[in-house]
């Protein structure tokens, strides 16, 4: 009998806190937290309707809606999230279906790992 090897990919997914502080910095604790909740939910809300997207072969509003991704983690720290997403918008652009949904598959793991590594981030004394 063949042994099959299941594979389990798991990034370091790391939180800018320099970034992170300066926006804390600028503007202040209470308009920072306020920031930081308003994009995590974003970015849970439009990592689902990535998938969504792909499911249904709609590339330009995939396009558009990783594109969103890539502002809205950069802003907040989430630099990795921010290249992956990046990465998904090349495979698109050079119309590579198979990359498309590996990249793509990418970018949710690393987008569900940002947003648990930001939460923790939270707990701590910025």
């Amino acid at each position: 009998m063949e042994q099959v090897l299941k594979i389990r990919p798991n990034e370091n997914v790391r939180v800018d806190q320099d970034r992170l502080g300066a926006l804390y910095a600028e503007l202040g604790e209470a308009a920072a937290e306020d920031v930081v909740c308003r994009a995590m939910e974003e970015l849970a809300v439009r990592l689902s309707h990535c998938s969504r997207l792909h499911s249904d072969d709609q590339w330009a509003e995939l396009r558009k809606c990783t594109r969103s991704l890539i502002a809205i983690a950069d802003q907040i720290g989430m630099l990795v999230l921010a290249r992956v997403a990046g990465d998904v918008i090349e495979t698109l652009d050079a119309g590579d279906i198979p990359a498309i949904g590996a990249t793509l598959a990418r970018l949710l793991r690393i987008g569900e790992q940002s947003l648990t590594a930001i939460w923790d981030v939270q707990d701590l004394t910025i």
